[in-house]
């Protein structure tokens, strides 16, 4: 049957090995020519509980799951029985002697006969790329290269129990799905999810310090630096707690070090005195926050765009601050890059904006450029001339609001580091006309800001019947709706991902000419809309929100397109 894309799930309880299973799958099928995206959910429980993971599958770029499937790998009963009403037509089931109908492939027993019930998840693999017909040798290749650090013995037992698999698949004689591989080179594409593309392009920019305390989803990120610091040189310091984490970037920071922390809303929650800290001290510093469902402990392994009012209001009192949220694992990788940057350059706190579907569902990222972000050391002050200037005032009232910095034990760059109101030398102060003077030259920076960020995308035709207006990891599911409809159908996409400072000339500008708009967000209220409308008077009536835990599923979007064309 020719498709050209193909959905998975597989499915049981936690310890089966589901998400190493998938996504050794969907590196196999990445190499051979296809573009993929996995999507996985589990409970928040220590041990138990059901979990799954999607792959889907396509000839052409793909950044969102579906909501329904055509092949089910049930390693339980249980995962029947939650799944099989999203089949497809013509989906099937691979199952383990479950006595329904599907592919019996006896898992366990082949898994036995391969050389250990452990590898039943690779045996049902083995099933999956028959009905794929992929080549096995592919599959074997992947296999080799994932347990290769485990010896011969763990590799060869494993190409044997995709073998038995997929010979147990072939004599069903079940319907296959014939896709176009095309054995791509890979060169500079990866599979990935934004947790790690972040990490990576941290370590790009020149991050040398990195300070957080676990919190799902963003934990994944302190993992991989964790495992890198040796190699590039870097500090990953796991600390007591989400306050001490931020306060040791802060420390580190003030001293010259690129620095950052990271946590998922409640952890940032405990944060917020710390960034206000930072913009007084107007010391650069980056914050990832990795958004869940809240309020309090809320669902902790589940996805929501609840926090952005939060994160762009943080702290008492009123500050600059920028904040940048990317839509897929490309993006993240160039604009936590850009987040080191700017923080540097303006001096002020950035808060990069994740969500657990980014976080933990892994894209694929196109061709990276390590060196398309340049990156800038910005805003020091040499020895040099630290020589020449007998006056140096930390704080100087400059054009720009930005004044340059001098490090702690510099010659002639004595400072104070003051989180009280101060004079341009750092100085406590209460007189009313510094006060002035000091809110005002940090707010003067706002106006650089402004006209340094990228502008949001408007991806499609200029002029549409639908305009959908949406931010950070909505972008995918709404991108590929859009491309399921079609290029007969006229509609774009305003996708925000810098956005605060607010870029209301150009949100205005689009919405003037829409004919109509959808707004489409993750949370309950509304919270983009709600921005939009506070910076640019343009309020947005056609609204379509989840708030379930889950991201937009493609059909979803599909279905709420359709009412407006």
């Amino acid at each position: 049957m020719n498709k050209q894309e193909v959905v998975i799930k597989i499915g049981g309880e936690a310890g089966f090995g589901i998400k190493v299973a998938g996504l050794i799958l969907g590196k196999t099928v990445f190499r051979a020519g296809l573009s993929v995206f996995g999507y996985s959910e589990y409970p928040s429980l220590i041990r138990g509980g059901h979990n799954s993971y999607q792959l889907n599958i396509a000839e052409r770029n793909i950044f969102s799951a579906t909501k329904k499937i055509d092949i089910l790998v049930a390693l339980n009963l249980d995962t029947v029985e939650r799944h099989k009403d999203k089949l497809n037509t013509n989906g099937v089931i691979i199952h383990d002697g479950l006595g329904i109908k599907g592919i019996d492939i006896s898992l366990t027993e082949l898994a036995r006969k391969a050389g250990h019930v452990l590898t039943r998840n690779v045996v049902a693999l083995g099933g999956v790329a028959y009905l794929l017909e992929m080549d096995l040798k592919l599959f074997n290749q992947q296999l080799a290269e994932e347990f290769g650090d485990k010896g011969v013995k763990v590799v060869e037992m494993n190409k044997k129990a995709a073998r038995l698999g997929y010979e147990a698949a072939r004599k069903s004689k079940a319907r296959t799905y014939k896709l176009n591989f095309n054995n791509r080179k890979v060169g500079k594409s990866f599979i990935m999810t934004a947790n790690e593309a972040t990490a990576y392009g941290m370590i790009q920019a020149g991050c040398k310090l990195y300070a957080a305390y676990p919190m799902t989803p963003a934990t994944s990120i302190m993992h991989l630096l964790a495992a890198k610091q040796r190699e590039h040189g870097l500090t990953v310091h796991q600390t007591e707690d989400e306050i001490s984490a931020i306060g040791v970037a802060i420390g580190a920071s003030a001293v010259g070090v690129r620095s950052a922390t990271g946590t998922s809303g409640g952890g940032f929650a405990l944060m917020v005195e710390s960034v206000g800290l930072a913009a007084m001290t107007e010391t650069p510093l980056v914050i990832i926050e990795s958004q869940r469902p809240a309020p309090a402990s809320g669902m902790p392994t589940w996805t929501e765009q609840g926090d952005l009012k939060f994160i762009i209001n943080a702290s008492h009192g009123e500050f600059p601050r920028i904040v940048i949220a990317p839509g897929d694992a490309e993006e993240a990788f160039y604009m936590i890059q850009d987040a080191f940057n700017l923080a540097e350059k303006f001096q002020l706190p950035v808060l990069f904006v994740l969500d657990k579907v980014l976080s933990e569902s892994d894209f694929v990222a196109e061709d990276l450029e390590i060196n398309r972000v340049r990156i800038k050391r910005e805003g020091f002050i040499g020895d040099d001339e630290l020589e020449r200037i007998r006056d140096y005032k930390r704080y100087e009232i400059t054009k720009s609001g930005i004044s340059r910095r001098a490090l702690p034990g510099q010659a002639g760059g004595v400072h104070v580091i003051n989180s009280d109101e101060h004079d341009e030398y750092g100085y406590s102060t209460e007189e009313s006309e510094a006060r002035i003077k000091m809110m005002d030259k940090r707010f003067k920076k706002l106006e650089v800001i402004t006209s340094d960020l990228p502008e949001p995308k408007l991806y499609g035709p200029g002029i549409a019947d639908l305009t959908i207006v949406g931010w950070g990891s909505v972008k995918g599911a709404i991108a590929d709706a859009i491309s399921d409809l079609g290029e007969d159908r006229k509609v774009n996409f305003l996708h925000l991902a810098y956005i605060w400072p607010f870029p209301g000339r150009r949100v205005k500008k689009i919405l003037a000419n829409a004919k109509n708009i959808l707004l489409v967000e993750n949370n309950k209220t509304g919270q983009l809309g709600d921005l939009i409308r506070q910076e640019t008077g343009v309020e947005i009536k056609n609204r379509i929100f989840k708030y379930d835990g889950r991201p937009f599923f493609r059909e979803e979007i599909v279905r709420e397109i359709k009412k407006y064309l």
